[in-house]
């Protein structure tokens, strides 16, 4: 039903959020104090949280060492808490929703995808480069967020469809249902109707393709 090209890569990128359905559970209390976010039983400490904004800000300090360059980077990137916190999030809930559809990802698939994505960009240092500068993935997570990439593309051919339809987005709904998602209402808040965040725009999936490779009809 849904033609795919046989070397067509389809990710989901941890940068942008397409609105689909209704998603994430809102929070309004500190029930959880020194959690970003709790999903299920696992904790987002704030501690984590930063930690791995951190990575990300030396990743793009070590890039870009002019301190005026480094400034405006900063400057473009001025969600990055929150995305970061977004990402994490949207990560355990996908696992969920891929484990309730019984997929599972090795470590073969990352590295083949890895190699096909190095060949595309020009070598392992420019796709580094490039998740960084688009999709604020710090290099040593670029395996981690390569595993979410296949696995939300395996449970969307495992449901029928694709990542851009109601159906995958409904299992992801499920699962953060299940999860009973507690976000700390410091970084914001979710309008289940939009499924978005009411006070800033934070985007997490994003289609990409081989280079040259022509889109489906």
């Amino acid at each position: 039903m849904h033609r795919r090209s046989r070397r067509r890569p389809a990710l989901l990128l941890t940068a942008a959020i397409a609105a689909a359905a209704p998603l994430l559970t809102a929070c309004g209390n500190d029930a959880h104090p020194g959690a970003a976010a709790v999903v299920g039983d696992q904790r987002i400490t704030v501690a984590q949280l930063e930690s791995r904004v951190d990575e990300v800000r030396e990743a793009q300090r070590a890039a870009v060492p002019d301190d005026t360059q480094y400034q405006q980077v900063v400057a473009r990137t001025g969600t990055l808490t929150r995305d970061t916190l977004h990402g994490m999030v949207l990560d355990r809930v996908l696992h969920r929703a891929a484990q309730d559809a019984g997929v599972t990802v090795s470590r073969k698939e990352v590295q083949d995808m890895r190699g096909e994505l190095e060949g595309q960009a020009g070598g392992p240092e420019q796709l580094e480069t490039v998740w960084l500068q688009q999709y604020g993935v710090a290099p040593d997570r670029l395996d981690d967020n390569l595993s979410v990439q296949i696995e939300a593309q395996k449970l969307a051919q495992s449901l029928g469809t694709d990542t851009s339809r109601p159906e995958f987005w409904q299992a992801l709904s499920d699962a953060s249902k299940k999860l009973d998602v507690d976000l700390n209402p410091r970084y914001g808040t979710w309008d289940v109707q939009k499924s978005s965040r009411v006070d800033t725009r934070t985007p997490w999936v994003r289609e990409i393709t081989a280079a040259g490779a022509q889109q489906p009809a």
